[in-house]
This record gives C-alpha cells, sequence and structure tokens, in this order.
C-alpha cells in the first residue's frame, strides 16, 4: 500500500495524544501526579492538541474533505465511523476534567467519573482505528487480531514517554511513573515483535487462482498467467495499492524502528532512574525524539509492507 502522511501523522499523533490523555486521567484520579494549574493545563493542551491536529489531518488523505462529516452516519457497519463518533464523545469528558483541575471545579468524587468516562472513551477511539485495517480481509498483514492491540499498545507507550518527559520538566520524577514507562514500552516491543513474526511466517494468503476461481479447475498446484495486462497504463489503483517495499529495505526500518521506538527510550527511562535532574531532563528529551521517529517508521512500514488483494491482478503471483 503506499504510505500516506496525512494518515501516518493521524495515527501517530492522535496515538500519543489518547495516550497521554488515559495517563493523565488514571493517574490524576489515583492522586499519584500533582493537580496544578499550570501542569494540567500544558498537559491537557498537548494531549488535546494531538488528538485535534490528527483527526484532522485524517481528512488530508479524502478526495473531498468536506464530506467527512457523512461518515458519521455509517456507525452500523463502519469502524471509520464508530471511531469518529468515540472521538468525538471523548472530547467532552476530557475537556470537562481539564477544567475542573485546572480552576479547582468540582469534587474527587466527579474527577474520578470523568476521568473514567475519557479513559474508556479513548480506550474505544484507538481500538476503532486499530479496526479500521484490521477488518479488511483483502489486506492479509492488516487481517490480524493483533492489529489493534498493537496500535492501543503504541499509543499507550509513545504518550508514556511524553508523560514520563513532562513529570520530568515539572519536577515529578518519581519511580513509579518511570516503573510504568519501562512496562509499557516492553509491552508494545512484544506485540509488536509478534505482529512482525505473523505477517512473515503466514505466508501469502491470496493467489491469482483463488482470485479468478480457475483453481477448481487447475488444482492447488496449478498456475495461471494473464495474458494482458488490466491496463495500458498507470492507474490509480496501480499507484495506491500497488506500492511495494524492497525486502531488504524494510528489515533495516523495522532495525531503526526496534532501536528508535524501543531500545533507546528504554535506555534513556533507565538513565533517568538514577535520579540526577538534568541527566533526567536529556534522557527524556532523547527518549521523546526518539519515539516520535520510531513510531513514524513502524507506522510507515504497517502500510508499506501491506499487500492489496487486487495486486493479484497486477502481475503480482500471491498476496
Amino acid at each position: 500500500m503506499h504510505p500516506s502522511y496525512s494518515v501516518i501523522f493521524f495515527t501517530t499523533a492522535s496515538g500519543a495524544g489518547y495516550g497521554l490523555l488515559i495517563l493523565l486521567c488514571l493517574f490524576g484520579a489515583l492522586g499519584l501526579i500533582p493537580v496544578e494549574p499550570l501542569f494540567m493545563f500544558t498537559s491537557f493542551s498537548i494531549a488535546l492538541g494531538l488528538v485535534t491536529f490528527g483527526l484532522i489531518s485524517s481528512t488530508f488523505h479524502l478526495g473531498h474533505p468536506e464530506r467527512a462529516w457523512r461518515a458519521f452516519s455509517q456507525w452500523k457497519t463502519s469502524w471509520l465511523s464508530r471511531e469518529g463518533g468515540a472521538a468525538v464523545v471523548s472530547f467532552i469528558p476530557a475537556v470537562l476534567l481539564a477544567f475542573g483541575w485546572i480552576f479547582s471545579v468540582g469534587d474527587e468524587q466527579l474527577w474520578s467519573f470523568l476521568s473514567a468516562l475519557t479513559i474508556l472513551a479513548a480506550i474505544v477511539t484507538i481500538y476503532c482505528t486499530g479496526m479500521i485495517y484490521a477488518s479488511l480481509r483483502t489486506i492479509r498483514q492488516w487481517n490480524l487480531v493483533l492489529v489493534p492491540y498493537v496500535y492501543l499498545a503504541l499509543g499507550l507507550a509513545t504518550g508514556a514517554v511524553l508523560f514520563q518527559f513532562l513529570l520530568i520538566l515539572f519536577g515529578v520524577n518519581s519511580g513509579w511513573s518511570l516503573g510504568v514507562t519501562l512496562f509499557l514500552l516492553s509491552v508494545a516491543l512484544v506485540l509488536k515483535h509478534l505482529y512482525w513474526h505473523s505477517i512473515d511466517s503466514l505466508g501469502t494468503k491470496y493467489t491469482a487462482e483463488a482470485a479468478t476461481g480457475l483453481w477448481r479447475l487447475f488444482g492447488p498446484s496449478g498456475k495461471i498467467t494473464p495474458l494482458d495486462p488490466p491496463h495500458s497504463t498507470p492507474n490509480f489503483v496501480m499507484r495506491e495499492m500497488g506500492f511495494k517495499v524492497a525486502r531488504k529495505h524494510a528489515l533495516k526500518l523495522r532495525l531503526y524502528s526496534y532501536l528508535c521506538l524501543f531500545l533507546i527510550p528504554i535506555l534513556m527511562i533507565c538513565v533517568a532512574l538514577l535520579g540526577v535532574n538534568w541527566l533526567s531532563v536529556i534522557g527524556g528529551l532523547i527518549a521523546l525524539g526518539a519515539v516520535s521517529i520510531g513510531v513514524i517508521l513502524e507506522r510507515w512500514l504497517f502500510f508499506a509492507e501491506a499487500t492489496h488483494t487486487v495486486n493479484v491482478f497486477y502481475g503480482m503471483e500471491a498476496a
């Protein structure tokens, strides 16, 4: 599949924003972070800003962005519509909670209730984002149970690195938050490794024989070759669905993704455990920069390595 930069920005930015939002609500409700106006204003502004700009950028990939509102009407059958609805719903308790914490309006019971609603809505939104791709049977690399959970794990992991950096900047460098960040990065690492192992080991799923139904005539070992190409000139389908990344380049980018998205942030979080203030700030900044590069590489590969079934009509033996 041709990687769309707007969709890459949407999935990575909104994922990190929702991850940060979930952690803010969870640990704020538990009383483990300072409910101070400046800290909450900064944190919620970054979280909601990432979510907002991510959602807006997703419309740039549409042929008619002005019609994006129509997607909300298909919530019974479309994961894209469900994602849009959940995203809108998540803003309501999140904004109310931010207002309450920043201006000290309400009580702890109300804040806990709004926190729970925000966490639930954010998790549902990320899950729906993953299911947009996991529900597509025509793309074997996406049609996996792991996909929405990888999206959720990466959103929490990237949000945790951002959350930890904010805590360090505001002088809240506690061991529990570093432990949570390490745990979330480790879980995301395991799930992403399992995903890559799955798409490598499962092999091709669809063939030209199966797509045309001619396997019934030639048997499972038979091969068919089209006499003429479907089109004499490149078209939209070939540009969008026929994108290929060389195997050696994919493996190299996977290695860079492992390094930036997981190994460097984990190492820098371990450095922060030493408790040296200036070293913690530098480590947190390096971790944030590395995880940003790593998740963009991971998401680019997620699209670039995907092969659509339609490619078997354009010369590919299997997809």
